[in-house]
């Protein structure tokens, strides 16, 4: 799963690929968690817009008012899901991320790592969207990161983000089949535990 990243100066690193934002302003989030409003791109007739959107996504069907928000999406059951199958279809949206945080689990301890690219460049989370809400895309965690956990975040290349979220593609086979880049990561203070916690240490190496 993927339960909190980093976010940081979304306006600028976007702007290649964004022809607006809406009330979206660079800031830095070292500890993006559900129920905040994250940036969140999302594509119209006239161009691609960067908007904020609160991570946890209650579907318009649910009447009741104990339905826990669902911050994930399984790929490999998104085309099954009641509360999924049609906002893939119609409401895809990619959230931006410098890297993700993942715990790693040690007989009672829960050890957090922080992912990113090998290159270091931006991650683009593939997402779904309903109304002011989104969730998060997770497939099975590539071989080298296993270690710390069994599910990641689709992840796709920047020249993959309008192909993804054009509707005349299938959007789940598109994520199943495309490139994913290559991911790096290392052991971090128990600080980000914390989600009140949120400044640059938190994404510091301990070794």
């Amino acid at each position: 799963m993927c339960g909190r990243y980093v976010i940081t100066n979304a306006v600028t690193k976007t702007s290649k690929i964004v022809k607006s934002a809406i009330q979206v302003e660079d800031s830095e989030n070292y500890n993006a968690h559900p129920y905040q409003k994250l940036p969140v791109i999302k594509k119209y007739k006239n161009g691609n817009t960067l908007e904020n959107l609160k991570w946890g996504l209650i579907p318009s069907w649910a009447k009741d008012k104990d339905f826990k928000a669902l911050i994930n999406a399984r790929l490999e059951t998104i085309d099954e899901k009641v509360s999924f199958k049609k906002l893939i279809k119609l409401n895809r949206c990619v959230a931006v991320a410098d890297g993700f945080y993942e715990w790693k689990r040690e007989e009672k301890e829960k050890i957090p790592n922080y992912f990113l690219r090998e290159d270091k460049k931006l991650m683009f989370l593939a997402g779904i969207y309903e109304e002011d809400q989104f969730c998060l895309i997770t497939e099975e965690a590539k071989p080298n990161i296993q270690e710390i956990h069994h599910r990641q975040p689709v992840i796709l290349n920047e020249s993959d983000v309008n192909r993804y979220l054009n509707l005349e593609l299938q959007g789940s086979a598109f994520l199943k089949e495309c490139k994913k880049p290559d991911l790096t990561f290392y052991e971090i203070s128990k600080d980000v535990n914390k989600p009140t916690n949120n400044s640059i240490s938190l994404i510091q190496s301990v070794n």
